[in-house]
């Protein structure tokens, strides 16, 4: 589920779009009336939609915008002027007055948005230590010495030995490193 925190200088207001969100399936993190509350919000969340309006009572969204955290999209509700005027490429924004179609359609895509951008990171490969990128090297080159294979074969044979058993390379390195020193 992702967060999505309504920052509007009316509460009211705010609680209304939190209904309409809630009641087309959505869950609402927080609903504030200042960009401090929200920015006070976000501290406990990884990542989520700020739907804000132009100006809060402490800030303006463009401020709020460059203190998010990395992670966060924010949706600006404004005027149909304050909209044409915005030319921010990474702030999504829908003209007053609001139509609820418009509003759930966006938060549904920057959703999805989200869930995608969560898939890539998950997809990434973990960056090693440089203590364990060194036992893979010592393996490596124990394998080359020993064995007479090339730099690439012995990097193979750790890496087929790591999937054959289920085990990760660091750990398929050290296994090689503690049989070949006994």
């Amino acid at each position: 589920m992702v967060n999505i925190i309504v920052v509007l200088p009316k509460i009211e207001d705010a609680k209304g779009i939190r209904g309409i969100l809630m009641k087309n399936g959505f869950q609402v993190t927080a609903v504030c009336s200042t960009g401090a509350q929200a920015l006070a919000r976000l501290g406990d969340l990884s990542d989520g939609i700020v739907i804000c309006g132009y100006k809060m009572t402490d800030m303006i969204y463009t401020q709020l915008h460059g203190l998010l955290p990395e992670g966060f999209d924010m949706l600006l509700l404004a005027s149909k002027a304050a909209v044409n005027e915005h030319m921010c490429s990474d702030i999504m924004s829908l003209a007053m007055p609001l139509k609820v179609h418009d509003l759930v359609g966006t938060v549904d895509m920057m959703c999805q948005t989200i869930a995608r951008r969560k898939r890539r990171e998950k997809q990434k490969p973990k960056e090693r230590r440089p203590e364990e990128t060194a036992l893979i090297k010592e393996a490596k080159e124990l394998l080359m010495d020993r064995n007479h294979m090339a730099e690439e074969e012995a990097y193979r044979y750790i890496q087929k030995c790591s999937m054959d058993s289920g085990t990760n390379m660091v750990e398929t390195a050290q296994m090689v490193l503690a049989m070949m020193r006994e």
